[in-house]
């Protein structure tokens, strides 16, 4: 069965002044693999992330997705491009409902502009109804419905989190990014996440690159790990390999292990 690249990085490199953030990074994420990236704090995952989302540009290197290379992209266009990201640190509009929230994610998918909203054309129409029926579909895939009128302020943490990833899935990517889907979540609300991500893999024809400390829950939902440390790439292949790996084992429990 021949299966196909989705994304390919080659070769990436960044410096912050004097500190080698990436150092020649190279992976390749087939079409519907759920790919952990692991590392100590420090390791260069979330300056990666960074890269992929065209926050950073890095100084070397090449990032293809889909056939496209991706740094010649504009960053406004990722999200159109079929990339979505969560963030590590929230990223909702707090006095906004739920529903809004979501919606605004779906803002790259839309066609209109500023005199054809304004004036309320037909098909101005037709895209709000389309959205809101995306949107309405996503709520009951991730259990929002109950409080899809609620500002995002007045709900509990774990239930933020799935506000964030539902509105990443409304720009419907093909890639999506996860940066720490698991921090600050108990272990019951882990396992659920656990089993949520390989649903929305199924349903949703998703490719996922995660970032997360939560090793128990990286093993758990990826096919293939790749591990950093200081901006190095360390290891690369399947779970059971990379948390057996001497470099991986040496990063996260020092020379002595």
């Amino acid at each position: 069965m021949v299966t196909e690249c989705l994304l390919r990085i080659r070769d990436l490199s960044l410096r912050f002044g004097g500190i080698v953030a990436l150092d020649r990074v190279s992976f390749d994420i087939e079409q519907g693999q759920i790919c952990g990236l692991i590392g100590p704090n420090g390791a260069g995952k979330t300056t990666l992330f960074n890269c992929l989302s065209r926050l950073y540009t890095p100084d070397a290197g090449e990032i293809t997705f889909t056939g496209t290379p991706l740094l010649a992209v504009p960053r406004h266009r990722v999200a159109a491009l079929g990339i979505g990201r969560t963030f590590q640190n929230l990223a909702l509009f707090r006095t906004m409902s739920v529903r809004r929230n979501i919606l605004v994610g779906a803002h790259c998918r839309t066609h209109s502009g500023f005199l054809s909203d304004a004036l309320r054309l037909p098909r101005v129409q037709a895209e709000e109804r389309d959205l809101a029926r995306r949107t309405e579909a996503l709520m009951a895939l991730l259990g929002l419905e109950s409080v899809a009128g609620l500002r995002v302020d007045e709900l509990p943490f774990g239930t933020r989190k799935r506000v964030e990833l539902a509105r990443a899935l409304a720009s419907e990517p093909r890639l999506l990014l996860l940066d720490e889907p698991a921090g600050g979540l108990n272990h019951e609300e882990v396992e659920q996440l656990r089993l949520l991500i390989l649903t929305l893999r199924e349903r949703l024809s998703l490719t996922i690159l995660l970032v997360e400390h939560h090793m128990n829950f990286v093993m758990g939902v990826s096919d293939k790990v790749v591990a950093l440390d200081f901006g190095r790439k360390i290891a690369d292949g399947t779970p059971k390999d990379v948390q057996g790996h001497a470099d991986v084992i040496r990063a996260y429990l020092g020379a002595a292990a």
